[in-house]
């Protein structure tokens, strides 16, 4: 008997449920049809000045591109965007992982909108150092803020940028001014100690602090308490109230070692409970009185001038590092260099005299 026609036999293999394809068959038509997709310069300004929701995301997708074909493209934009922005309190936001702030942001930002203003939130997430990736999971935390009409969140990822922001955050502000948004959110990675970036783009900047975490003196940290002019200690509620007000009492003593700002403000530590939404008033009250103090006393208009000059350094450096690594000869000998590096028989500081002396 031929064994080879023999069909009976305890296996039964069934047919595989096929597999749907890798890629979205309709991936092409939905993209085609992503507003501000490939829109000139002139239109994505009109429609981030009406207030096109989708197309000021598109915008900002644009300035935050590293491929050269849209650097000029962005670069256009934002100078188009300028004369229209500048109207808003920029309001950096930041604190150790953990305290809170999307929650405290949410629940402020709703206070926001619910006074009559526009808020945008411009959420910086921390960028993976292996598979340089990011969650991108604010909206999601802020979901309530998320589906308010007066509201726009903006989740972009760290990149590696160094100061708890993205690498073009300053152009996002912009972009999001001229849309009309006047009060703006920069929520750190919260990194602790590196914020002076995040500084240097925000008129005030907002420190959010825990209780019970380590030794009462864990939080008095020189660098980031200098440069706060708000100290909020975040979750005052239930059995943590009385440890929240012995916290203030500790960081308000604290503030007054340092020396006297240079916008007149003395910063102030707050408590305030997302979760029970109380002190939200006194904050939003000491924000609009430390904006009335600065305007009177010139800081204010002082300061957005040194950020500006501080900008161009950035997009200088910027453009600096873009040149080197898009230079022709840089790229065909960056990869022999690096080999020598490894291999030990060149060190790091003459290959890099090398590399630059090519340019």
């Amino acid at each position: 008997m031929d064994s080879s026609k023999h069909t009976d036999s305890a296996l039964i293999v069934n047919e595989g449920i096929p597999q749907p394809p890798a890629i979205n068959p309709k991936a092409a038509r939905i993209l085609k049809k992503r507003p501000g997709r490939d829109l000139s310069v002139s239109a994505l300004l009109q429609g981030i000045r009406a207030g096109n929701i989708p197309i000021l995301a598109q915008a900002i997708t644009l300035v935050e591109s590293t491929l050269e074909k849209d650097r000029e493209k962005a670069r256009e934009l934002v100078s188009a965007c300028l004369p229209y922005a500048g109207n808003s309190i920029r309001i950096g936001i930041t604190g150790v992982p953990g305290v809170g702030k999307s929650t405290f942001i949410e629940t402020f930002g709703k206070h926001l909108t619910a006074a009559g203003h526009k808020l945008a939130v411009l959420a910086i997430d921390p960028s993976s150092g292996k598979s340089k990736g990011s969650i991108l999971g604010d909206k999601t935390r802020m979901e309530t803020l998320a589906n308010d009409p007066r509201a726009f969140i903006r989740p972009s990822p760290s990149g590696g940028s160094l100061g708890g922001v993205a690498r073009k955050t300053r152009e996002s502000v912009i972009l999001c001014e001229a849309a009309g948004f006047d009060t703006l959110f920069i929520e750190t990675v919260g990194v602790g100690q590196s914020e002076t970036v995040v500084h240097s783009m925000t008129d005030f900047f907002l420190l959010l602090m825990l209780t019970g975490a380590g030794d009462g003196l864990q939080g008095i940290k020189r660098g980031i308490m200098e440069m706060s002019d708000l100290l909020v200690i975040h979750k005052a509620d239930g059995n943590n109230v009385a440890k929240a007000l012995q916290a203030q009492s500790l960081y308000q003593g604290a503030l007054q070692l340092f020396p006297p700002s240079p916008s007149g403000w003395k910063p102030l530590a707050l408590t305030a409970s997302s979760l029970e939404k109380t002190g939200m008033d006194n904050i939003y009250q000491t924000i609009q009185e430390y904006m009335e103090l600065t305007k009177d006393n010139g800081f204010f208009n002082n300061q957005r001038a040194e950020q500006s000059v501080h900008w161009m350094r950035e997009s200088i450096d910027d453009h600096l590092l873009s040149c080197f690594y898009n230079n022709p000869l840089v790229k065909n000998t960056l990869p022999q260099v690096e080999k020598k590096v490894q291999e030990g028989t060149l060190d790091s500081f003459r290959a890099a005299s090398e590399l630059l002396d090519l340019l």
